[in-house]
């Protein structure tokens, strides 16, 4: 069976950037600031430290996150997002804007099919 190139595309470019934490990760480092590890724990307070290491390390290996080792004691280690990475701004505030759209909808079309009270 072939394969279907747009939908290989498409794969490639979700597996890059899906998964709960990721978008979030992507956020923070996008703002513009250099983070360190523990920085990024405390902005998302709910992440485990297995979840975002691994978030981390996935994003680096695609060249979306860069990561900066200090060789001092102890040692320092600082996240940022690459040129590359940047590139994925205006997706990820597309998705931003969509998703504000749609829960908007969502919670119109549920105020519409509530029950009304009838005296």
């Amino acid at each position: 069976m072939p394969k279907n190139p747009a939908q290989c595309q498409f794969v490639v470019a979700l597996d890059s950037i899906v998964g709960k934490w990721k978008p979030m990760i992507l956020y923070h480092l996008l703002q513009g600031q250099p983070l360190r590890f523990n920085e990024l724990r405390r902005l998302l307070p709910d992440i485990t430290q297995r979840m975002l290491t691994l978030h981390l390390r996935e994003l680096e290996e695609e060249e979306i996150v860069k990561r900066v080792v200090y060789p001092q004691i102890p040692p320092k280690v600082e996240y940022s997002i690459t040129e590359y990475g940047k590139s994925l701004s205006p997706i990820l505030e597309a998705l931003h804007q969509w998703g504000l759209a749609h829960v908007e909808r969502k919670q119109l079309h549920k105020g519409n099919n509530e029950p009304t009270e009838t005296d």
